[in-house]
């Protein structure tokens, strides 16, 4: 082992105010491998802010990294403005280990420094947490949460007063000043802050509430899951004071814990993770399945066909949404990203509505515009009340997924229904993912490198015939041939990488869409392998 890795090592420990991972770091100060990962570099701001696992040294999430994180944060703030700012900091956090512990430190940072802070006052979802910097006026907002990660890791999400995620160059700002902190012993430390009330949910419950036209039916069965997350009880009361009926929920997975014991990852997206939900909606007879990810940013939906559950891909969700918006004649911009379907934009065109297509990201999504009504993204992100939330919301994207099944339910209809009628005018828009979890994030770059340096030059025996690479703005990588159209970069939340995969496939009749969808899944698997071969990964 060099003396610099354990000298580097030996300053951290001693600078680190935290007994526990004090502890945890003594123990490994031995094993070389162990402390060059540990201490490889600090979590940076990515996608979602910082997000680690939780592990004491600079590379995870810990007391350390947080009151760092948190004194780079309000300093910063300070720095922006010449006259005193009296704006709280508003701090929300989830279920997970350490989080609320995070937030609590995070506060006592706040108020060290002169700032107000006001807690949350209850592991709650993160868009209750973006309406809060709204509501109360501050100058930020703190999430604390690793959102659908695995179950070791935390997060450490940061929204600017204009109640969205932070983008450059405030984020590179702000790693600046975290990396000028200094010793932490330093930092000065206050009360622990203003803990918030319930009117809080009250105010968001009744904000949501009008996101839905007060006149449609509410007859609905709904089955639904929080994944062993906060959803549960903001997404009942809204169910209730919106006028729906109580659903359905996955006993199992009802209270937050943060092992997530009944899922390989608690993601709606995952294979595996929806079971027990579906198999709740067949039970008991449910028109829709609704699942949110345990800090209920995000939703999946699902429908019985012909006795059959089916699970929508995040672009389905995404463009009933916005046709159901657009026929409840909602003016304005819609957006998406990048990766996801191309529907969105034809929709636009076609009903005269503004079309913004920005980088993945809702930190993205939710300045497409001043003029932005709904934006989404593939990855199971809606935001139907940009007005009310300037992110992803699943509760309120939920909600409206309600209204819309209960209006078709109502004329004996389904979502498959609508979205049969949205193929017969506009093509079967099949979207598929190809998503590789890595141990060692070398092998993503590697994967990135082969396909620029030998991209291919047919794509399902169409020549290629637009190839967009996004660096140094993102790293991300465009190639169209026809409609078929693939998009790969690494993901900016998890160690994966990502190709996202497009087929467009005409309809001639109503009768023709079964085999529509037909030809499209068989042409999104020649594409999974034709991509897979292109990345090395065959």
């Amino acid at each position: 082992m060099t003396s610099t890795l354990r000298s580097v090592a030996e300053a951290w420990l001693a600078d680190d105010p935290d007994p526990a991972s004090r502890d945890e770091l003594q123990a490994v100060l031995d094993d070389e491998t162990e402390l060059a990962d540990r201490f490889a570099g600090p979590l940076r701001f990515g996608t979602a802010g910082l997000r680690g696992p939780l592990r004491a040294g600079p590379n995870g999430m810990n007391l350390a990294v947080v009151r760092g994180a948190a004194a780079g944060l309000v300093r910063w703030l300070a720095a922006q403005s010449a006259a005193p700012d009296d704006r709280p900091l508003v701090i929300g956090y989830d279920a997970r280990h350490g989080s609320h512990a995070f937030a609590v430190e995070t506060a006592r940072v706040a108020t060290g420094a002169g700032r107000r802070a006001l807690l949350m006052p209850r592991p709650l979802p993160t868009p209750l947490l973006a309406f809060a910097v709204r509501r109360h006026g501050a100058a930020a907002g703190v999430m604390v949460t690793a959102s659908h990660n695995p179950p070791q890791d935390n997060g450490y999400k940061v929204y600017l007063a204009d109640g969205a995620q932070l983008v450059p160059p405030a984020d590179a700002q702000i790693e600046r000043a975290i990396r000028d902190v200094g010793p932490l012993a330093d930092v000065p430390l206050g009360p622990p802050g203003e803990v918030l009330g319930e009117r809080i949910v009250r105010e968001y419950v009744d904000a949501a509430v009008g996101v839905i036209d007060p006149e449609v039916p509410r007859e609905l069965a709904v089955a639904y899951t929080p994944m062993h997350g906060v959803g549960r009880e903001v997404f009942e009361a809204t169910l209730a004071a919106a006028g729906y009926p109580a659903p359905f929920v996955v006993a199992e997975q009802a209270e937050p814990d943060p092992d997530f014991p009944t899922v390989a990852f608690p993601n709606p997206e995952e294979p595996g993770a929806t079971d027990l939900l579906l198999a709740l909606a067949a039970r008991e007879g449910a028109d829709i399945a609704i699942a949110n990810d345990p800090d209920a940013d995000r939703c999946a939906v699902a429908f019985s066909c012909g006795g059959v559950w089916r699970q929508l891909r995040g672009d389905e969700v995404g463009v009933l949404l916005a046709d159901h918006l657009m026929h409840r004649g909602v003016q304005g911009r819609y957006a998406t990203t990048v990766v996801s379907s191309s529907l969105l934009s034809r929709m636009c065109a076609d009903r005269d509505r503004p079309y913004g297509e920005t980088l993945t990201g809702f930190k993205w999504i939710v300045r497409a515009g001043d003029d932005l009504v709904y934006g989404y993204e593939e990855a199971l992100g809606y935001c139907v009340a940009p007005e009310m939330v300037r992110d992803k919301d699943g509760i309120t994207a939920a909600l409206l997924i309600c209204e819309l099944a209960a209006g078709l339910k109502a004329e004996l209809r389904t979502l498959g229904d609508r979205l049969d009628e949205l193929a017969l005018r506009y093509g079967v828009h099949a979207t598929d993912q190809l998503s590789v979890r890595v141990e060692d994030l070398g092998e993503i770059a590697d994967a990135m490198a082969t396909i620029r340096a030998r991209p291919p030059v047919e794509l399902l025996d169409e020549p290629v015939t637009a190839i967009e690479d996004r660096l140094p703005e993102s790293d991300v990588l465009i190639l169209r041939a026809g409609t078929t159209r693939v998009v790969v970069r690494p993901s900016g939340t998890e160690p994966k990488l990502k190709a996202y995969l497009e087929v467009v496939e005409p309809v001639a009749d109503a009768a023709d869409i079964p085999g529509a969808r037909e030809r499209a899944a068989a042409s999104l698997a020649a594409l999974r392998t034709e991509t897979a071969t292109a990345l090395g990964l065959d």
